[in-house]
C-alpha cells in the first residue's frame, strides 16, 4: 500500500510539475531595456544584412512595373475566416468573387512584390509555401515580396491547422491551403512576367475619418487614406490603396464570401478608371470601422467603399509621377520574446501553450522602399494609435510611411505600451490587450525600434533621394 501510495504521489508531483511548465502559471514580466536583449540586436543583424541586398548601383534606371490578379474564391461549403462565433460553419454562398493581387516594381537593379489578398490574415504556412515557390519559378526571394491581407472577416478559412487556427478559421483544410498557394503563387508569377519598363508613379494622401473610430478607448484613430498610382507608357493604370478601418462591416451573420468595403472600394476604382486596384489592410489595431449613414450590410460596405474610392479618385489627379525612383526592400523573420499571455497583471500561462495551439513564435517583418515612401509590413493587427506616432516621426525625416498589418504571419495585436499595464480586461481593449496582445509589456518598442531600423537601413545602402 505504502508503494502504490510512493508511486501516486510521484504521478501527481510529475503531472503538476508538467502542468506548470506546460500550461502555467507562469510570472508576468515587467518592461525592460529590450533594446539591450541579445536577440534583439539579432534582430538588428537581420535586418542589415537583408538590406545589403538592396544596393543601389548609381542612379536608379526608368521604372519597371507590372501588376496581376487570380481569382481566390474557394469552393462553396469552406468555412469562412474571421469571428469566432462562426464555429467553423460551412458558407452558403458567394456575394462577391475573392481575389489575390500581386504588384511588382523594379528601379533595374532591385525588384520587389506587394502583394494584396481578400483574406482575414495571410497564415505563415501559406506565405512560406508561396515564397519558396515564387523563388524555385522567378528567383525573387523570400525577403522582397511583402504580404498583406485586406482582413476581410468574409474571406476563406480552413488553412490553418491547430486548435487555435480552428476557432478563427474553421476546420484545417489541406486541400484550401494548396489552392491559396496556387493562386496566390500565379498571381506573383504572371505580375512578374507583365513587368516592362517605362512606368512612372506617384503617391499622396488625404484624411477621411469619416468611416473609422478608436474602438478600445478614447484614442487617435489612423485615418489617413494613402494611395499609389503607377502608370505604364501604355496608359494602363494600378492603384495601391492602404486604410486601416477594421474589414467587419459585414458582421457573423453574414456567411457568403466577400471582400468587405476594400472589394467595394478596388471595384469603384476600376470601374471609373479601367485600372488595376488593390487594396492593402493599413493599422487596423483598435482601428474599428464606422458610417454616419443608415446602411447595413452589403450596402453599407458599398456605401464605405464608393466613398473611399471617391476620395482616392478626386486627389489622385493632383499627384506628380516620377519615372526613376529607388526601389529596394527589408524581410526577415524576427526573434521575438517569450509570448505572454497573461492570467491577470502577475501570472501568464506558459509561453510552449501557443505551441500546442498552432501559433508559431516568430513573426515576419518587411519594409519596402519606394522613392521615399516606405510600406513597413507588421505580422499583427498593428496599433493605428502607434501608426499615427510612427509617421510623424518620418515627416520629419522627409518620409512618407505607410504602416501595414498582416504580413504573412500573426502574432496578435501590437499596442501601445502605455496602456499595457492599466488596460481593463472586459470589452475591446480587454480582448486586444489580454486575449490577443502576446508579445509583452515592449511590444511597441520592439516593432517601432526595428521598423526604424529597416527604414534607416535601406536609406543608407541605397541613398536618401528618390
Amino acid at each position: 500500500m505504502k508503494k502504490k501510495l510512493l508511486i501516486a504521489g510521484a504521478a501527481v508531483l510529475v503531472l503538476a510539475s508538467l502542468t506548470v511548465l506546460v500550461v502555467g502559471p507562469w510570472p508576468a514580466y515587467s518592461a525592460r531595456d529590450i533594446t539591450q536583449a541579445a536577440f534583439y540586436q539579432r534582430n538588428v543583424g537581420a535586418i542589415q544584412a537583408s538590406a545589403d541586398r538592396s544596393v543601389l548601383q548609381g542612379p536608379p534606371l526608368p521604372l519597371e512595373a507590372g501588376w496581376a490578379k487570380q481569382p481566390m474564391t474557394p469552393p462553396l461549403g469552406t468555412p469562412l475566416a474571421g469571428y469566432g462565433n462562426r464555429k467553423g460553419e460551412p458558407s452558403t454562398g458567394v456575394h462577391d468573387e475573392l481575389f489575390v493581387k500581386a504588384l511588382v516594381l523594379s528601379d533595374g537593379n532591385n525588384r520587389v512584390v506587394i502583394v494584396a489578398s481578400d483574406m482575414l490574415i495571410v497564415p505563415p504556412n501559406l506565405a512560406g509555401m508561396v515564397r519558396e515557390r515564387v523563388a524555385d519559378r522567378t528567383g525573387i526571394a523570400a525577403d522582397d515580396i511583402l504580404f498583406n491581407a485586406s482582413h476581410t472577416h468574409s474571406g476563406p478559412g480552413g488553412w490553418a491547422p491547430g486548435f487555435a487556427g480552428k476557432q478563427f478559421s474553421g476546420g484545417y483544410d489541406e486541400s484550401v491551403l494548396e489552392f491559396l498557394a496556387q493562386q496566390f503563387t500565379e498571381a506573383i508569377v504572371e505580375a512578374n512576367a507583365n513587368v516592362t519598363s517605362g512606368a512612372a508613379l506617384g503617391t499622396g494622401s488625404v484624411e477621411v475619418d469619416t468611416y473609422i473610430r478608436n474602438r478600445a478607448r478614447e484614442g487617435a484613430t489612423d485615418s489617413s487614406l494613402d494611395f499609389m498610382v503607377i502608370e505604364k507608357h501604355d496608359g494602363s493604370l494600378c492603384y495601391l490603396v492602404r486604410y486601416s478601418a477594421h474589414s467587419t462591416v459585414l458582421g457573423a451573420s453574414n456567411m457568403e464570401f466577400s471582400g468587405d468595403y476594400p472589394g467595394y472600394l478596388e471595384r469603384a476604382i476600376e470601374r471609373e478608371t479601367g485600372g488595376f486596384a488593390m487594396f492593402l489592410a493599413g493599422a487596423m489595431g483598435s482601428m474599428g470601422v464606422r458610417s454616419p449613414g443608415d446602411e447595413r450590410g452589403f450596402e453599407r460596405a458599398e456605401a464605405i467603399g464608393e466613398s473611399l474610392a471617391r476620395h482616392v479618385l478626386d486627389n489622385v489627379m493632383h499627384v506628380d509621377l516620377e519615372d526613376r525612383v529607388a526601389i529596394a526592400s527589408v524581410g526577415v523573420p524576427l526573434e521575438l520574446p517569450s509570448f505572454q499571455l497573461r492570467l491577470h497583471r502577475s501570472w501568464r500561462l506558459s509561453p510552449h501553450v501557443f505551441g500546442i495551439l498552432g501559433i508559431d513564435s516568430d513573426g515576419w517583418l518587411h519594409c519596402v522602399r519606394i522613392g521615399d515612401t516606405y510600406l513597413v509590413g507588421m505580422p499583427a493587427d498593428f496599433s493605428g494609435e502607434i501608426s499615427v506616432r510612427m509617421r510623424e516621426w518620418a515627416a520629419v525625416q522627409g518620409l512618407d510611411l505607410w504602416v501595414l498589418s498582416f504580413n504573412g504571419d500573426y502574432i496578435g495585436y501590437i499596442s501601445p505600451d502605455a496602456y499595457y499595464e492599466t488596460a481593463q480586461k472586459q470589452g475591446t481593449e480587454g480582448y486586444e490587450m489580454y486575449v490577443m496582445s502576446w508579445v509583452g509589456p515592449d511590444q511597441e518598442k520592439f516593432f517601432v525600434t526595428l521598423a526604424e531600423e529597416a527604414i534607416e537601413s535601406l536609406r543608407r545602402n541605397a541613398g536618401t533621394g528618390s
